[in-house]
């Protein structure tokens, strides 16, 4: 049974960098008061990465795929499985991979949409990782990509303030060494209504609310219990101590959830990947789209432990345990 391994990864960010003053003027605007002090106190988050009107999720994704086969040294048509992660497909249908897959100009691998919201990109890994494990793909291309700016009550600075938009991914390649050591994906349907945009389209309109919505503190001690939970349980999958991971790329979504976690594990917060305040929370791409910081910049390296942690709507989370 061959074994999966992350062979390159690729991010990609909209040009246009929204500071937190820019965004306390515009909401000012409408009447909406913040202040740079008010968010990063909050959240940790100084700017995000806007996209400008029309830009579609494919779009991003498409971007960071071609950077991730690039770091892999893999083509576009060698590529046998496409995933996409992502809350804000360009159509109902056809998914989001199937427009990557035009994107790059290549037809016949199986391409599929995952939607976990901000767990998406842990989810559609896993899933690429048992396609690989079983036989049925050699180079998977798995993506995280989102345009939330579109789905945000932009009047609601509860929600409004944390969320950016781009595109994360990961060339997963067959092996005969270990590279994804131990999975966990959980959820509890009966949370759904902490986190949501709860719009739908029939008969040619929209229904519902179509905003994201969200309980900031249910969502805080959810994310934290259950991805405490979850981290042990993928190390002891794994047959490690979480005292033995190099690194933790967890969803980028609030400082003070990161650090809640990284004290209850005993994990120094310098063994986190924050790109938060950069990139603020950008969803199935946060994961990715931090994992190719580190992997850039140099501090991932061969050899070394990371974990990947999800937590989103649904309500949904997950780790994975990877050797580098």
């Amino acid at each position: 049974m061959p074994y999966a391994r992350i062979t390159g990864t690729g991010g990609f960010l909209p040009q246009r960098i929204v500071s937190n003053d820019d965004l306390a003027a515009d909401l000012a605007t409408r009447g909406v008061e913040t202040s740079d002090a008010w968010i990063v106190e909050r959240t940790g988050i100084r700017q995000r990465h806007i996209a400008e009107p029309g830009t579609k999720t494919s779009d991003l994704a498409t971007r960071a795929a071609r950077a991730a086969l690039e770091s892999a040294g893999v083509t576009a048509e060698a590529i046998d499985l496409i995933i996409v992660a992502t809350s804000t497909p360009d159509f109902i249908f056809p998914s989001t991979a199937c427009l990557v897959q035009a994107n790059l100009g290549v037809g016949g691998a199986a391409a599929f949409d995952v939607q976990a919201v901000c767990s998406g990109f842990v989810y559609a890994l896993a899933t690429a990782d048992a396609f690989i494990r079983a036989g049925r793909a050699h180079h998977a291309l798995v993506i995280g990509a989102e345009v939330f700016s579109g789905i945000l009550d932009w009047n609601d600075r509860r929600t409004c303030v944390l969320f950016g938009d781009g595109a994360g991914a990961v060339v997963l390649s067959a092996s005969d060494e270990p590279g994804i050591l131990a999975v966990r994906l959980n959820a509890d349907g009966t949370q759904h209504h902490i986190l949501c945009a709860a719009g739908n389209v029939v008969g040619g309109q929209v229904t519902g609310d179509p905003f994201l919505r969200m309980d900031g503190q249910a969502v805080f001690k959810l994310a934290v219990n259950s991805l405490t939970r979850s981290a042990r349980e993928v190390c002891a999958d794994a047959g490690i101590p979480v005292s033995s991971i190099d690194w933790m790329v967890p969803h980028q979504a609030n400082i003070r959830i990161l650090n809640f976690i990284s004290r209850k594990l005993a994990l120094p917060e310098e063994k986190l990947i924050v790109t938060l305040d950069r990139h603020a929370n950008t969803s199935a791409a946060s994961v990715p789209l931090a994992l190719d910081v580190a992997w850039r910049d140099g501090r991932i390296r061969p050899g070394q432990t990371v974990l990947l942690q999800g937590v989103g709507g649904g309500f949904t989370w997950g780790s994975i345990l990877v050797k580098i």
